[in-house]
């Protein structure tokens, strides 16, 4: 067996000293590679606490940790063969090992990176989140992201050992858009649920308003997002429709202005009308979390005069805008009363005219009707030609 192996090392032209010198050379690549890796980690380690690259450093240094010893060893190894003046095919056998090693080793770091840098990416604009659509839109990602690149390596190492990829591509391509067509309604809910996870317009909880529809997020699928109505059915509307659509998120109000009008009698006196700006801006700045900003007279007609106000809350409660607004309006009714000020329109009068010989000529149609059937009676050939006309008969 060992003249075999020597046979063979003859037959490459590998002399002992050519072996021993390879030997070494692997050996001493196998030390650097081994101790430049840990000094890496330490510098980057060091790095980690770095607010400008932290978060690089540590992705990188989590990466790095699973640097496996098996792939230390077959790099080193390569290293050693390549010293040696190898003929051919072997040369040419040893550039694919070359290929194949780094290739798999880089797709291997990629692998761990992509799942180490989404993880801390939702984490970053998730903080605390455990819901179930963080965590599916995480893992399709992942998936995603992965699979890509184990096609991209898978691809070039088939390119690498002279296999003509581009037919393969094109194949791939062809049946990718066929299947994107078939399922695009799918696929368009699937992204736009992964959108949503990612960009988070809303989330679990929040009030939001679409369209025609409204209601509290229940739950964000892969396909469907789920909302209960102020009535308290469930609306179910599709992840890619609610997107296309402008949505308005009320949780997230951190104020709320309101516009409001008030009317009174249009015959106030001036002078009193004119203070009534200023006390309603008294009523409305002695709110807790209320930000008093105008008061107008605005309109004046025959009808009515009607005072604009306008405020903000600073609180976005819904609730407590509604107590606040119940006690402006209360105090504003005292005040219209304390001042004497109707709140009344001004009373409309309508009058009603009789034309003065409507009832004469009334009358006088009954008694031409009735002097018709008096000499009509009798007469039966009045009767044929009248034949709805009740018959009157006279007795003397």
């Amino acid at each position: 067996m060992d003249f075999h192996f020597i046979d063979f090392f003859r037959s490459l032209d590998i002399t002992l000293p050519n072996a021993l010198f390879a030997l070494g050379a692997a050996v001493l690549s196998y030390l650097l590679m081994h101790g430049a890796l840990i000094m890496f980690r330490k510098r980057l380690g060091t790095l980690s606490t770095d607010r400008e690259h932290g978060t690089i450093a540590q992705v990188l240094s989590k990466t790095l940790a699973h640097t496996g010893a098996l792939a230390i060893v077959a790099t080193a190894i390569l290293i050693g063969l390549s010293v040696l003046d190898l003929p051919e095919p072997w040369n040419t056998r040893l550039g694919h090992l070359w290929f194949f090693t780094l290739g798999i080793q880089i797709a291997m770091f990629l692998h761990r990176a992509v799942k180490i840098a989404s993880r801390r990416y939702f984490l970053a604009h998730n903080p605390g989140a455990v819901d179930q659509q963080v965590t599916v839109a995480h893992t399709v990602v992942i998936w995603l992201l992965q699979t890509t690149v184990w096609v991209v390596f898978v691809l070039a190492m088939l390119s690498n050992l002279g296999i003509n990829v581009t037919t393969f591509v094109a194949s791939l391509g062809i049946g990718g858009v066929a299947i994107a067509l078939a399922v695009q309604n799918i696929l368009g809910d699937l992204f736009a649920s992964m959108s949503i996870a990612v960009d988070k317009p809303f989330e679990v909880g929040d009030f939001i308003s679409a369209k025609d529809y409204s209601g509290t997020v229940e739950h964000v699928g892969l396909k469907t997002t789920r909302l209960r109505a102020l009535g308290g059915e469930q609306i179910v509307v599709a992840n890619a429709e609610l997107l296309r659509s402008t949505v308005y998120n009320f949780r997230r109000m951190t104020t709320r202005r309101i516009v409001f009008a008030l009317r009174a009698s249009p015959a106030t006196p001036p002078r009193l009308a004119g203070k009534v700006p200023g006390m309603l801006a008294e009523i409305v700045k002695c709110r807790d979390k209320v930000r008093f900003d105008r008061a107008h007279l605005k309109t004046v007609d025959q009808n009515w005069i009607e005072y604009e106000i306008v405020y903000t809350m600073l609180d976005a409660s819904f609730d407590l805008y509604m107590d606040t607004q119940q006690a402006i309006n209360l105090d504003a009714m005292q005040m219209f009363a304390d001042l004497g000020i109707s709140m009344a329109p001004r009373p409309q009068h309508v009058l009603l005219q009789e034309a003065p010989d409507a009832r004469a000529d009334v009358r006088g149609e009954e008694q031409a009707a009735a002097n018709e059937l008096v000499d009509g009676a009798g007469d039966p050939a009045a009767d044929r030609e009248r034949p709805d006309t009740p018959s009157l008969i006279l007795k003397h």
